[in-house]
């Protein structure tokens, strides 16, 4: 029963000298996670432990947690960041282990297991230690030396990526093995080094998942031992960087296995975090990762001149009412075809506040009356717009805003193209300048905040890798609390679903196990994790948003892998129902600006958020046993 397994502890708590001599006192093998005060003990490896106890069920074996400030005997662990596990039998030291090391501390516990038993059975001596390495950390501690090479390791037009051999599998013996499949594969190393992070540059490193719960864990482990820092490029590659993500796998180690059996995650990692290999996500992590590592890099003066050239910037984008509804879909192809991407985009109604707060460098001209009654005619779709000069572009292809001066000078315009005859005001609108562009946007798409929440089963067996995507796509996890609901909080979270047929067991399975419940931070925050989760129904998903979250993690209507509030009125009150009254971060006074523009698109959303359950459907979606 899942309520009696809670109920068995894991870890003996030390908290004073007494009561350590009494544990050492045990019989068998006790490992002890020595910590300290300030950081807690080491979360990482607690499943490990508790797999392991319940693959052996040797009471014999027992583990520890002690705090290093309150007991007088481990005073010379005091102030020590790296997590610590010492290995007592019969009251003596008997092994130690530095780092959250999974394999090998599953090896020793092992060894030393089976040590302690022909010592209890046959009388053989014990192997009493002393942990030297004490004294030897001051030595240790000194900083890694930069290169001193002057000459660039990448050559003007190779693409590279840096990839870094983790310290399990340089602690399994594997790196030499691994470079070798890496050669073979016709993967060029241009530079290596082996190096041993420290906490703080790990943490310095991997700073772009600091929202992560298991960031403080990721920091500990590649700080656990010595790992190898390669810099990879390919002969023929253009970008080598999806090439070699393919070659490693995926982050997930089972997903590896069952995917991509022969990636080197697949063949050399043991979980997610202890996955084997690292590699850069896109160019740009990689460029920085490299400075990271080999800060005498330098881009020669061919590449810094090619990317002075190309200056990405965004742009708002307005089609009318008329336009809007007669030719959304052919103005959008044309900008499409032009190389825009549509960064975000929204179709609302626009109040009178809205339009005079939107164009009140206007209100005092004579087409102002007439502009304000064409906005408010019909909704208004924004669009955030980017590409290489994109104000420039987007202006140049909109035409004169006179329309007789548009329709003779520059008849093939979007505003010639596609303004109806009958109206005097043109139907398109573009920034003028960049920082008119940041104003317009962020008028449209100011900085939301939404809650999202990662569901039982998808945070079992999904959760590194949407994490990953999260953040991929530009959110701020601004909070997050691994969360496991009862059936009264299930209820009051769902309680717009209440009274309908799905609802006990969309409530039952939200309680099966914890949730990752979040605050993201973006903006248009709200439309753009919603987008990103994809229709609620798995098998729409496939065929309309393959790339989202749905698609590739949910099993079906109901454990369809992720939740997010369907408004800004049902995300304050859902971030409050989980976090309580914290301060919201973000414009919160702007987001309210254009709240009830878009509250009334989602109306039929309010009493029902269709992120849970699709409620069209007239039975209710069928839970795997």
């Amino acid at each position: 029963m899942a309520g009696k397994k809670k109920d068995i502890i894991l870890q003996i708590v030390v908290n004073n000298q007494e009561h350590w001599e009494e544990v050492l006192s045990t019989k068998g093998i006790i490992v002890v996670d020595v910590y300290q005060a300030w950081c807690g003990p080491c979360k990482t490896t607690v499943s490990l432990f508790r797999k392991i106890k319940n693959e052996l069920g040797d009471d014999l074996l027992q583990f520890a947690v002690a705090e290093a400030d309150s007991i007088d005997a481990l005073e010379k662990y005091r102030g020590k960041c790296e997590p610590t596990f010492l290995f007592f039998a019969g009251g003596d030291l008997v092994a130690v282990v530095r780092g959250a090391n999974a394999p090998l501390l599953q090896k020793t516990i092992i060894e030393q297991l089976e040590a302690e038993k022909k010592v209890l059975n046959h009388g053989l001596d014990r192997n009493v230690i002393k942990d030297e390495s004490l004294l030897e950390e001051e030595e240790e501690e000194s900083p890694v030396a930069a290169p001193t090479e002057d000459d660039e390791l990448v050559p003007s037009g190779k693409s590279y990526t840096v990839a870094i051999i983790k310290p399990d599998a340089v602690a399994h013996g594997k790196a030499d093995e691994i470079i070798m499949k890496i050669q073979e594969a016709g993967f060029e190393i241009l530079a290596s080094e082996e190096r041993t992070m420290t906490e703080s540059e790990a943490r310095d490193f991997y700073k772009h998942r600091a929202g992560e719960e298991k960031f403080l864990e990721l920091a500990q482990f590649m700080s656990s031992g010595p790992s190898h820092v390669l810099i990879i490029s390919k002969s023929g590659e253009e970008d080598v960087i999806p090439t070699w993500r393919e070659f490693i796998g995926p982050t997930d180690v089972e997903v590896a296995r069952k995917e991509k059996p022969e990636s080197l995650r697949a063949q050399y990692g043991t979980e997610v975090l202890y996955n084997a290999v690292h590699g850069s996500n896109d160019r740009e992590q990689a460029s920085r990762e490299l400075a990271f590592f080999f800060p005498s890099f330098k881009l020669q003066q061919q590449h810094t001149e090619e990317s002075a050239s190309k200056t990405p910037e965004r742009t708002l984008a307005l089609i009318r009412p008329d336009v809007l509804r007669d030719r959304k879909d052919e103005v959008l192809k044309s900008i499409r075809d032009a190389g825009f991407s549509i960064a975000m985009q929204k179709e609302i109604m626009l109040t009178e506040q809205q339009v005079h707060e939107f164009y009140k460098e206007h209100v005092d001209q004579e087409y102002f009356l007439a502009l304000q009654q064409q906005m408010m005619s019909g909704p208004v779709l924004a669009l955030a717009l980017v590409k290489d000069d994109a104000i420039k572009h987007w202006r140049s292809m909109l035409g004169p805003a006179d329309l007789t001066e548009a329709m003779n000078e520059a008849p093939d315009s979007f505003r010639a193209r596609f303004t109806p005859k009958e109206t005097s005001v043109n139907q398109l609108h573009g920034s003028s300048s960049p920082t008119e562009a940041e104003n317009e946007i962020h008028f449209f798409f100011p900085v939301e905040q939404t809650l999202a929440a990662i569901k039982p089963d998808a945070l079992e067996e999904h959760r590194d890798e949407i994490m990953e995507r999260i953040q991929a796509a530009g959110f701020t996890i601004s909070q997050i609390k691994e969360t496991q609901l009862n059936k009264d909080m299930a209820e009051e979270f769902y309680k717009e679903h209440k009274g309908k047929p799905f609802f006990d067991q969309l409530t039952n399975y939200m309680c099966r196990g914890p949730c990752l419940m979040m605050i993201l931070t973006k903006e248009n925050a709200v439309q753009e994790w919603r987008s990103l989760m994809g229709p609620t129904d798995p098998t729409e998903a496939h065929s309309s948003s393959p790339e989202s979250l749905r698609s590739l993690f949910a099993k079906s209507v109901l454990q369809n892998a992720v939740h997010g509030s369907s408004n800004l009125n049902h995300a304050t009150e859902k971030i409050k129902f989980i976090f309580g009254d914290i301060e919201m971060e973000g414009a919160s006074n702007e987001m309210s600006f254009l709240k009830d523009a878009t509250d009334g698109d989602q109306q039929s959303e309010e009493n029902g958020e269709n992120t849970s359950v699709d409620e069209s459907k007239a039975e209710p979606p069928q839970e795997n046993s």
